[in-house]
């Protein structure tokens, strides 16, 4: 990760703005705990969160209103990141992820709607909490995703320097991509990135399982990746 400072920042003022958004950094650690704490030691997400964070500052400079949103979108990153860099898996769940996947596509066209975890692991032999490591996988793949998605594309550092014009039409753009999405699809968003509620948080709120927040997340990635596909 580069660290190198590309603001005039000095480095007290730097530990200044890191004490500040402190708070910003332990709601998002708490939020991606579901995700990564059976992965990566509580210790290691809030330091790795804290240099997303550091990051953050020296590319942003003096924070301003928009450094919040920039800032968050750093700090999920840093940690969904190393997240998706640890082979976690156990090499048979390595060598199963396509088939579950090929299930998956294969269940959806067959019941003409996404298929419930029950029905995946019934279909494949699964085990619930094997299947649930390979859902906590996807889930940081496609939360990544979606973060990439909801700033429509662009490298989030294209954020510090977007102008008025350019602000208007992603926005204008990304409202036609979020009416594509059901009620309950849209809420989760809203709880996520509005609230900065947690997935078994969520879950917990529309009364769901997190496997099952899980699927919908997926649900929702692809949807507005096939209405960028189709819009640009």
């Amino acid at each position: 990760m580069d660290l190198a400072r590309h603001s005039d920042l000095t480095e007290k003022e730097e530990s200044q703005i890191l004490l500040a958004y402190v708070p910003l950094v332990k709601r998002i650690v708490k939020q991606l705990a579901f995700q990564a704490s059976t992965i990566l030691d509580i210790h290691d997400i809030e330091q790795i969160a804290l240099i997303g964070l550091l990051e953050a500052i020296r590319r942003y400079g003096k924070p301003d209103e928009r450094f919040g949103g920039y800032a968050k979108l750093r700090i999920r990153g840093a940690i969904l990141d190393e997240l998706r860099n640890k082979d976690w898996r156990p090499r048979g769940l390595r060598q199963k992820t396509h088939r579950i996947n090929d299930a998956v596509r294969a269940l959806s066209r067959k019941l003409g709607r996404e298929p419930f975890a029950e029905e995946i692991t019934q279909s494949l032999g699964l085990g619930m909490e094997e299947y649930q490591q390979y859902l906590l996988l996807e889930s940081a793949k496609n939360m990544q995703s979606l973060d990439e998605l909801l700033t429509l594309g662009t490298e989030a550092d294209a954020l510090i320097s977007q102008g008025p014009e350019d602000q208007l039409i992603n926005t204008d753009s990304m409202k036609h991509a979020l009416a594509t999405l059901e009620k309950r699809e849209q809420i989760i968003l809203a709880l996520y990135y509005q609230h900065d509620l947690s997935l078994k948080e969520i879950a917990l709120t529309l009364d769901l399982t997190e496997a099952r927040i899980c699927q919908i997340n997926k649900i929702i990635t692809e949807k507005i990746k096939f209405f960028y596909r189709n819009e640009h």
